[in-house]
């Protein structure tokens, strides 16, 4: 069956992922999700502004599940070897969603460090998979590509293994160009809805931008 073929978008509600597993070892080490941000942490700012979205809410992060006891969030590891990136995380959501929630034809993927998404980001993705007649879409914002903040079918779920297992796929814009992939562009203004923390610049930066001082 063609890439294009395969789940297109539709109204049916998605399913989320955040994908946890990102070490902030430039930031001391640790979750970054976990990292404080304006009276609660930068995981609890991305659930709040995703978790409307979708239904169900999952989490991909690996080690000890009981970490993310408070959330209240189904946590799913990766099925494969670690080390294999976000791709692995990917599919951990899209192997999950086929087991226990089949009537999800669509998964829609966030980092656990962007805690500005923006309110509309599934419709958004929806909408331009939709039109662009292509299986998957992911976003942009100030001219840089987020492939990890995107919408994929259920159903490409045995391809990505394979791809990753047998062909050793790593790079996630490259894999979702294969498939055949709409990019979203989204305002910078005021804030870049897709900032994420990698080092203590990007943490005070997001502090700021929280109204927070922690």
């Amino acid at each position: 069956m063609p890439p294009a073929e395969m789940g297109r978008a539709s109204d049916a509600p998605a399913l989320g992922v955040i994908l946890a597993g990102g070490e902030a070892r430039r930031l001391g080490g640790g979750d970054k999700g976990r990292l404080a941000l304006a009276g609660g942490s930068v995981l609890d700012a991305v659930i709040r502004r995703f978790a409307p979205q979708v239904d169900p809410l999952i989490l991909n992060a690996n080690g000890d599940v009981a970490r993310f006891a408070d959330t209240g969030l189904p946590v799913v590891p990766d099925p494969v070897a670690a080390g294999m990136g976000p791709l692995a995380g990917v599919l951990a959501a899209l192997e999950w969603a086929r087991a226990y929630c089949p009537a999800a034809e669509h998964l829609v993927s966030v980092p656990t460090d962007a805690p500005f998404l923006p309110a509309d980001l599934v419709p958004r993705l929806r909408d331009a998979a939709q039109q662009a007649d292509t299986p998957l879409a992911c976003a942009e914002s100030g001219g840089r590509l987020h492939p990890v903040v995107a919408l994929w079918p259920v159903a490409l779920a045995d391809r990505l293994r394979a791809d990753l297992v047998q062909h050793g796929a790593r790079r996630v814009d490259r894999w979702q160009r294969d498939q055949g992939l709409a990019v979203v562009s989204f305002s910078t203004d005021p804030v870049d809805p897709f900032l994420n923390i990698n080092a203590p610049e990007d943490l005070a930066a997001a502090r700021r931008w929280a109204g927070g001082d922690t």
